[in-house]
């Protein structure tokens, strides 16, 4: 087995997501699945996507699910809706004659559990972006957000047992263990990055100074009001500013109302769902990227907005401190501040050409360590070796920094770590990989005053 390429060809996978990437509400989460999915098929995998079912067309005129059952090598199985969608998803993987060889578990507040519904010996990789403790009570009412946080931890704890998770960020991986209480294996596959080239799109106004961008979903967790508050407390010193607001959602309605009673409507534009051309075309000439959110994963709009150059200002919460490097990417603010101050700060070290083309390099720099073929890599290192063992768990809970034997050196972990210590004796472990490289999957340059 070729563990540096993770070959997947032949092996059958399942890929568990609440929506499938045409899904009206589809977001980042939907972004990973799918990116994952259709790479691992064009390696040869057997993947099929299960999902729920979902409105031909939003109410914001997008497209809804294909009817195509097969893209890009893909085959969907759609079934249910929001909630309907997890028993369902049960019985017809409960009724499958031939079981998958592995089963990729995408947790969106609530997770499949599909182990209660695979022969044991069917490995299980639980996908985490990020913990929902803190979110059911924002969308549900109490007794449900009560459910919500039993199913997401005690329940979840129980089901996956055997197997194990994967996070995104070392934020996700912390919120696992403190708020989750899970103990078990826990992998780092982070999100991958595509950059389109900026284009040329008739229809926006001439670059005005300083121009704002926020690529989000218009839902209670993002806080989307604060970048209102935002733009009436700058607007007096920067007449001529702009805040785009890219994305849609339930609370679009709302703020437009506000925008309008502020008077905010020469300052904030609501643009909702745009195409591709259009979304890069204003991420590209912003000067600062935002977000107002109480959390996330990890922050895939900051990093591709990084990679043309544009840092973001966000709050200093999970996921985010992640994504943005303070100081060098962009800025963090503390959480129950507004991010007026941090903004303004930022404007004004964007003033001088020289700051402004650092922290442009620094951006592209960062955001191109994440690409999706590198994290599909990882994806399939891990899903190889656990199927090779039998499982996807692990005792040893460390990431490693190893000499595969001709000097090439390797950050590995879970089930693709203890098969290379397991079979090849020429493999060394050098020490215990730290957080970025974890994140990063691969080793650094170890400081040499020894610094960390």
């Amino acid at each position: 087995m070729h563990l540096a390429g993770g070959t997947v060809d032949g092996l059958r996978v399942a890929v568990v997501n609440w929506r499938d990437p045409w899904h009206p509400a589809a977001g980042g989460a939907e972004r990973y699945a799918w990116e994952l999915a259709r790479r691992l098929a064009a390696r040869g995998a057997r993947v099929r996507y299960v999902t729920c079912r979902a409105p031909r067309r939003g109410g914001d005129g997008r497209r809804g699910e294909r009817g195509r059952k097969r893209v890009d090598g893909v085959r969907f199985a759609r079934m249910g809706g929001r909630f309907t969608v997890y028993p369902l998803v049960l019985a017809w993987m409960a009724a499958r004659l031939r079981p998958f060889d592995v089963v990729i578990d995408c947790q969106n507040g609530i997770p499949f559990f599909t182990p209660l519904a695979l022969p044991r010996r069917v490995p299980v990789f639980c996908v985490v972006h990020h913990v929902h403790d803190a979110q059911f009570g924002l969308y549900f009412p109490a007794w449900l957000a009560r459910l919500g946080r039993f199913l997401e931890g005690p329940v979840s704890r129980w089901v996956y047992r055997r197997h194990a998770f994967v996070v995104v960020s070392p934020s996700t991986l912390r919120a696992v263990r403190d708020r989750l209480g899970w103990d078990g294996p826990t992998y780092v596959v982070p999100n991958g990055a595509v950059t389109p080239a900026p284009t040329q799109v008739d229809g926006l106004p001439e670059r005005g100074d300083p121009e704002l961008v926020c690529v989000t979903r218009l839902v209670p967790h993002k806080r989307t009001r604060r970048l209102l508050d935002l733009a009436e407390g700058l607007v007096a010193r920067y007449p001529g500013m702009r805040v785009n607001i890219v994305g849609d959602g339930p609370e679009r309605a709302a703020l437009a109302a506000e925008v309008a009673s502020r008077g905010l409507g020469d300052t904030v534009t609501l643009h909702g769902y745009v195409s591709e051309d259009v979304k890069t075309a204003l991420v590209a000439r912003a000067d600062l990227h935002l977000s107002a959110s109480q959390g996330e994963g990890w922050g895939l709009s900051v990093i591709e907005a990084a990679a043309h150059g544009v840092p973001t200002v966000a709050y200093d919460v999970d996921g985010l401190r992640d994504a943005v490097r303070d100081g060098v990417t962009g800025w963090l603010a503390a959480p129950d501040e507004p991010l007026t101050d941090t903004v303004e700060r930022a404007l004004k070290e964007l003033d001088d050409p020289l700051r402004r083309e650092q922290v442009a390099d620094a951006c592209r720099q960062w955001a191109s360590a994440f690409d999706w073929e590198r994290t599909t890599d990882r994806m399939a290192r891990l899903l190889t070796a656990a199927v090779h063992r039998g499982t996807a768990a692990t005792k040893d809970k460390r990431a490693l920094v190893v000499d595969l034997g001709d000097g090439s050196l390797q950050v590995v972990e879970g089930p693709v770590r203890d098969l290379l210590l397991g079979g090849d004796t020429a493999v060394q472990v050098l020490r215990t990989a730290t957080p970025l490289e974890r994140l990063l999957g691969h080793p650094l340059p170890e400081p040499e005053d020894g610094s960390p």
